[in-house]
């Protein structure tokens, strides 16, 4: 599912006009990338949460030049859905 189907389904569900709705999604979607970036957590009771993951220092090998390098520690994005949600899409059955 695309970014457009969820908004023409929020927008076939709720009745409200597809623009308004895609104005309302990308605004979310830019204020929890904000959220991430300040390093502050969102939590969504009942769906999951975003939150930031620090990734330790690392060493890699570069196999074509067979050198090795350090990568530093860095933050990535990561998603936890809730437990609801996932027992939700464990048992469903097709």
């Amino acid at each position: 599912m695309t970014k457009a189907d969820i908004v023409n389904e929020v927008s076939k569900n709720t009745g409200i006009e597809k623009v308004t709705v895609q104005k309302a999604v990308e605004a979310f979607m830019e204020t929890v990338k904000d959220c991430l970036v300040d390093g502050k957590n969102v939590y969504l009771r009942g769906f999951g949460s975003f939150v930031v993951k620090k990734r330790a220092e690392k060493t890699a090998r570069n196999i074509s030049k067979n050198t090795t390098i350090i990568i530093p520690e860095h933050n990535i994005p990561s998603f936890k859905p809730a437990k609801s949600f996932v027992s939700k899409v464990k048992n469903h059955v097709k």
